[in-house]
């Protein structure tokens, strides 16, 4: 897979030197970064599964992991500086919480209510905070979260969303069916002479390995 990497990169890099056409040559050059972290990952993922070190290391009983209950249940408001979560929970101890506060994302669990573990989780937040001044307060029947924004500003949701008419990025994807799609633009944008530059760059470099990605366009 590698090798493939390292081709298919030769050719774009090729492909880059002679392109003109400013759109053009951003789309071959986002290419290039996009293969080449692929190559680095096949590189790694390789050398890892030939490398793996052996462990003489006594083995150590592992610690049953403890089951939570999740609290999908909660309310939150806001003002410019701050971000508030409110948890409907009798019964919580201060001393038995655990929290964890990322710049993105915070992580809330609570021991021992009444035989049980619960955890509250915001995977990615809607924007940044500040990690050192967020808290936890616990009270009689209800925990109060509180985030404290790193930039002043109105939320308009507590957790982040993608931009659906942002175009999606498919790790999964053939990357070849990526360098496919960017030829077939480059051929539907460029001049005469961009189209027989780049008709000829293909056929000569995948000749009777897959088919031609330019047919159709022709």
């Amino acid at each position: 897979m590698a090798d493939e990497y390292a081709l298919d990169l030769e050719e774009l890099r090729q492909l880059q030197s002679i392109a003109k056409r400013p759109r053009v040559v951003s789309l071959i050059t986002s290419e290039i970064r996009n293969l080449e972290k692929l190559s680095k990952d096949a590189v790694t993922a390789h050398a890892s599964q030939t490398s793996e070190p052996i462990s003489t290391q006594a083995r150590v009983p592992s610690t049953p992991a403890l089951n939570y209950v999740t609290l999908a249940s909660f309310s939150w408001d806001q003002d410019s500086e701050k971000v508030k979560i409110y948890l409907s929970l009798e019964g919580a101890d201060q001393e038995k919480i655990e929290s964890e506060f990322k710049a993105m994302s915070f992580d809330l669990k609570i021991h021992d209510v009444q035989g049980k573990n619960y955890r509250f989780s915001i995977p990615k937040l809607n924007k940044e905070i500040v990690p050192e001044k967020s808290k936890v307060i616990i009270k009689p029947t209800r925990i109060t979260v509180t985030l404290f924004k790193a930039s002043k500003g109105n939320w308009l949701d507590l957790q982040f969303k993608e931009d659906k008419l942002k175009p999606s990025v498919d790790k999964d994807k053939d990357p070849m069916a990526g360098i496919m799609d960017l030829m077939k633009n480059m051929y539907e944008e460029g001049d005469d002479e961009m189209k027989k530059t780049i008709a000829k760059a293909w056929t000569d470099a995948r000749s009777g390995k897959t088919a031609d990605p330019l047919k159709g366009y022709r």
